[in-house]
């Protein structure tokens, strides 16, 4: 679906670029974009690959499990048919310590491996059980403490103190996280009442 959206507001962009005689602009729009793309893949490559790292060391240093008994109280809340000393919670573990750190990019790789072993421990059933639903919601909001990644772009675009997000951001993330979570007990109360 979400293919043919953009490939219609491309289409739609030339059409309009030529009907208003833009094209020069659409032109130059589409050369600065490219440019702008390939600076922030960059950018965002190198702090994906630090932290790919600092994981992947933090791993065979035995850390993750360190992380995940830490956060086990959490996770067992959380994730009922998680066992805390699991692989799985050990992913779950890495992957919202990442977005504590406000390092959504490192997180990607943990979410999708903790999605996997979520989608394996629920016996590989066609629909998303309650802990996939939960995992993503917490993924989507993002809690974070630190927004590193936010705070490198401000500092690229000149802000002369790129932390000063960091009540504005800790407050919305809780209260997305908060609204989030609430929503998913309110629907899955209402679905056990219907049946579903």
């Amino acid at each position: 679906m979400m293919n043919y959206i953009w490939a219609g507001m491309i289409v739609f962009s030339f059409i309009s670029a030529a009907f208003f005689g833009n094209m020069q602009q659409l032109s130059d729009g589409i050369v600065s974009a490219a440019e702008n793309s390939i600076a922030i893949v960059l950018e965002l490559g190198g702090i994906l690959m630090l932290w790919s790292g600092v994981m992947a060391v933090a791993k065979e240093a035995g850390l993750m499990e360190k992380i995940a008994k830490l956060l086990s109280p959490v996770i067992r809340l959380l994730f009922r048919n998680v066992r805390p000393e699991s692989e799985t919670a050990s992913l779950i573990s890495m992957n919202i310590t990442a977005n504590l750190l406000g390092l959504g990019s490192a997180a990607t790789p943990l979410g999708i491996k903790a999605m996997k072993k979520l989608y394996e421990d629920g016996g590989r059933k066609p629909y998303a059980t309650d802990d996939m639903v939960r995992f993503v919601v917490i993924n989507t909001a993002a809690l974070k403490i630190i927004p590193t990644t936010i705070s490198m772009f401000r500092q690229e675009a000149g802000a002369k103190v790129p932390m000063d997000i960091l009540p504005a951001s800790l407050l919305s993330s809780a209260i997305a996280l908060s609204a989030g979570l609430l929503m998913t007990a309110i629907l899955r109360r209402i679905c056990r009442v219907k049946g579903d």
